[in-house]
């Protein structure tokens, strides 16, 4: 049987004014008493999380269809009307590939302009970090990206915006959700559009963007003389095809390769599993097709081309993943010491990380004199910092472990375009000294200390498996590990109540972020553990991260070998 709760709003979507196919899909659902699927449509409505809007495609209040775009959409636009009183709103629309996703943007288009907003509709798929750009670029109060990201084919997702060009915030997010909630009928959400109010945008907007990239530039001359390295490219049938061959061609690169097969935009991802760059077989043909013209470099971007995945051949010639860790670092310790042989560095200069990734970054940061923001977990803090520290600090570089990266401020999101072509700007100056990026990485670890990191997601799907997830985080908080790979738990780090604890002496001192569901654990040896709910999936992720000295290149087997046996021993002891 359904909930009263979920009983309630199935009535209200049964009486409302819904179309007869939504209002016939939930009576067979009754008839046939799939319950269960039932209250993961209904059980709550979409809320904003560190990504906005995200879920399965489908009816009810907790999927995404036409009438939570529109709600979202008119909930928005009550809110900067209320924002920006007395100015005619003007907003961005894109979308990715995904199935339902133009049809998505055309809705939320036509309720902006409804409403009597003016809006910027891209006329074909775009990456969602030109929607960043094309915000502050067009001088508009807020954007909307249709894209599920990295997600399966089955999602879909409403990336909301402020008018600085980074995903709203608080309180805007949750203050845009509260105008939502005061919707109660459909009646209230303007779908006819006002056609007048719609300009279609594209090329023009890609060559601001584009240019603004390019200049960023930094090794050009190593690029000239390493044109010619050899670069395979796949969007995974995502927006990345729209950009990313052009601005690797302005860069100076001669050699781009394109995985055909992936080349098309395609909702279904047919030739992938998950059009996730972290996993192995989303670069599966790529890599197939580096081994056969005996690349230098992989690129994949996800659907939206937010996020970027790399291959390279490491000291064996074999093809190898790099994870989101190790090219965030790679990065910035390309991009400090291009800027430091430029002689830009003067010490008002700044990177930004979240609290999850690496932080060997941290150290990196310190080496050359530069500022490091640590923030929470979703690129919004770091387009937040930018904003806070405009004309007054200089961000180089920023990025988070989830293989998303920054460089330079023009977009205030993460920006796959734009690290593809800094990523093989790094592998040409990589080669033009005679390193490969392998190399190079390891260059690092000796300098800097090798540090390995683990991501561990654990999926707990609808509401039970949302209560299973808040019942793991409340065990973990009120009874701290003590012992993690045989070494002392001596700090814990509760981002949800603002305090870190010595667990040596009790002293307490206060978190300054602002207050989200996190812990982290620091061992004795420096470890770190870090836990934290997923903000976008029904999803719990551990974050291990471990370190030690590397003397030389030729120790990396070994102190590898080792802080894989120390992170599997931590996870053990952590019973996830």
């Amino acid at each position: 049987m359904l909930s009263p709760e979920v009983q309630t709003k199935v009535n209200h979507w049964l009486k409302g004014v819904y179309d007869e196919a939504t209002k016939a899909e939930i009576n067979q659902l009754l008839k046939e008493e799939k319950f269960t699927e039932l209250t993961d449509s209904f059980y709550k409505d979409l809320e904003f999380g560190t990504g906005g809007l995200r879920g399965l495609m489908g009816i009810g209040s907790n999927k995404m269809n036409k009438y939570t775009v529109g709600a979202a959409t008119q909930g928005i636009f009550n809110y900067l009307q209320k924002s920006f009183p007395n100015e005619q709103i003007k907003v961005a629309i894109a979308c990715d590939s995904r199935n339902n996703s133009p049809l998505f943007a055309q809705i939320t288009a036509d309720v902006f302009a409804a409403n009597g907003a003016k809006v910027f509709l891209f006329k074909e798929l775009r990456p969602t970090p030109e929607l960043s750009f094309a915000i502050r670029h067009l001088g508009c109060h807020s954007g909307v990206v249709i894209t599920a990201s990295h997600n399966p084919k089955e999602y879909n997702g409403y990336k909301a915006y402020w008018n600085d060009g980074a995903q709203m915030l608080s309180p805007h997010d949750t203050n845009s959700i509260l105008e939502v909630q005061k919707i109660t009928s459909v009646a209230e959400i303007k779908f006819s559009g006002n056609a007048s109010n719609i300009s279609i945008i594209g090329e023009e907007i890609d060559n601001e963007y584009l240019e603004k990239i390019t200049s960023l530039s930094i090794s050009k001359e190593a690029i000239k003389r390493q044109k010619d390295l050899k670069i395979v490219f796949t969007p995974l049938h995502g927006s990345g095809i729209t950009l990313v061959p052009q601005l690797l061609q302005k860069f100076g690169f001669e050699n781009v390769n394109i995985v055909k097969a992936q080349e098309k935009p395609d909702g279904n991802f047919p030739t992938t599993p998950s059009p996730n760059p972290e996993e192995k077989a989303a670069l599966a043909m790529a890599v197939a097709n580096a081994k056969e013209i005996d690349a230098d470099l992989v690129l994949a971007t996800d659907p939206d081309a937010d996020r970027v995945g790399i291959a390279i051949k490491d000291l064996k010639g074999e093809w190898v993943l790099v994870n989101g860790n190790q090219t965030g670092s790679l990065l910035i310790y390309y991009m400090l010491n291009a800027w430091k042989e430029a002689g830009k560095i003067d010490g008002k200069q700044f990177i930004c990380k979240t609290i999850v990734s690496s932080y060997i970054m941290d150290a990196i940061a310190k080496k050359f004199g530069v500022k490091c923001y640590n923030v929470l977990t979703g690129f919004k803090y770091i387009g937040e910092i930018i904003r806070k520290t405009e004309g007054k600090e200089k961000f180089i570089v920023g990025g988070e472990e989830s293989y998303g990266y920054l460089v330079g401020d023009f977009s205030r999101d993460k920006d796959a375009v734009a690290s593809c072509a800094f990523i093989a700007e790094m592998a040409a100056y990589a080669k033009d000294k005679g390193r490969t990026l392998y190399e190079l990485l390891i260059d690092m670890y000796v300098e800097f200390g090798f540090y390995k990191e683990k991501l561990k997601s654990i999926t707990k799907p609808g509401k039970s498996g949302q209560d299973e997830i808040k019942a793991m985080m409340v065990g973990f908080r009120n009874n701290p590990p003590k012992i993690l790979a045989h070494s002392k738990v001596v700090k814990l780090m509760d981002y949800e109540n603002s305090v870190e604890i010595n667990l040596l002496n009790g002293v307490k001192s206060d978190i300054l972020l602002p207050k989200s569901d996190v812990l982290q654990f620091l061992t004795e040896d420096g470890s770190l553990v870090s836990a934290r709910p997923s903000g976008t999936e029904p999803k719990i992720k551990f974050y291990f991260s471990v370190n030690e000295k590397l003397p030389s290149k030729a120790d990396f087997d070994i102190v590898d070998a080792k802080l894989n046996t120390k992170i599997d021993q931590i996870i053990a002891d952590l019973g996830v």
